[in-house]
């Protein structure tokens, strides 16, 4: 990966603007103003997703349509005037690269994006309409999981005594979470136990008979794989989905082969149960009902080229 790009595509560069921004919406905020403080806020999410991308390559945040652009994020000065993403685009790589950007939060920071466009590029009035409380504490949840990817935290962030209130936010709404999904999970669990003995039987027994490629029309969003897992309200054979995260050749490969094995793992966005209607979205809600959002799947795949055996 080059050292040394140019500013605007640099990791720590991008890092250390999204910090004088959210230092910016802190001081609107504590004046009260707060649809300048979701502005400012919204402009430092942005920049922290780019510095995410730019620590892995600059690559991933140069417009690959634009082969100067292409050019600088590989260390040659073929252009000053480098074009980056859309937030769009910014969010939707963010979701492959971190395992904890799910859907949720992806359609969250896509909501904002738009809502600042809106603010700046027309009359209209997006943020005067949005309450604190509708937004704020996803806003700092999506932060944390940006950062907690790139070895970081609010704390280092903002900066210890900044980060308090953030950061009572974000466990106040982690509390509220589990909490709901706790009811959620109780509520399947009692309406499953008020079934007919033969109804909880058949019910587990039709789980076990559903086929994974069949399930997709359980979820609401489309992603790389199905699983199954066992329910945490009613134990039955229930259902997960989920975007692929890595990849990487098994060790259990034959060299002599033309079939390549690869481990791949994917992270949990979506659960249902058919059998008690248990349905949670998202990985927060999957982790605070108990449930690992991380699956490990093993695939073979034909090689695209067979091995070289020689001509002798």
């Amino acid at each position: 990966m080059p050292n040394d790009v140019f500013i605007s595509i640099n990791a720590s560069a991008l890092h250390a603007k999204s910090k004088v921004y959210i230092g910016r919406a802190l001081v609107r905020k504590a004046a009260d103003d707060l649809d300048e403080y979701q502005l400012w806020a919204s402009l430092a999410l942005e920049l922290l997703g780019k510095a995410a991308l730019a620590s892995t390559h600059p690559s991933l945040v140069v417009d690959p349509t634009h082969w100067q652009s292409l050019f600088v994020a590989a260390g040659i000065n073929a252009t000053t005037d480098v074009k980056t993403i859309t937030a769009k685009t910014l969010f939707e790589r963010l979701a492959h690269l971190v395992p904890r950007f799910d859907k949720t939060i992806q359609k969250f920071c896509q909501e904002i994006a738009e809502r600042r466009n809106a603010e700046l590029h027309s009359a209209d009035l997006p943020f005067k309409a949005m309450r604190l409380e509708a937004w704020e504490a996803r806003y700092w949840h999506a932060c944390d999981t940006v950062l907690h990817h790139m070895d970081s935290s609010l704390e280092s962030w903002l900066g210890a005594v900044d980060a308090e209130a953030p950061r009572q936010l974000l466990e106040e709404a982690e509390k509220a979470m589990k909490a709901a999904v706790e009811l959620r999970v109780g509520a399947a669990k009692e309406r499953f136990g008020e079934l007919k003995k033969a109804e909880r039987d058949r019910a587990a027994e039709e789980a076990e008979q559903r086929l994974l490629q069949h399930q997709s029309e359980l979820f609401v969003g489309r992603y790389d794989e199905i699983w199954s897992t066992a329910c945490p309200a009613c134990g039955c054979r229930a259902f997960m989905t989920g975007q692929l995260t890595g990849e990487d050749f098994s060790e259990e490969q034959d060299e002599h082969a033309i079939w390549e094995v690869v481990d791949r793992e994917y992270s949990g966005e979506e659960f249902h149960c058919p059998s008690c209607d248990l349905s949670l979205l998202g990985s927060g809600e999957i982790i605070a009902s108990g449930l690992n959002c991380i699956h490990e799947e093993q695939h073979s795949r034909e090689m695209e080229y067979e091995p070289d055996y020689g001509n002798d």
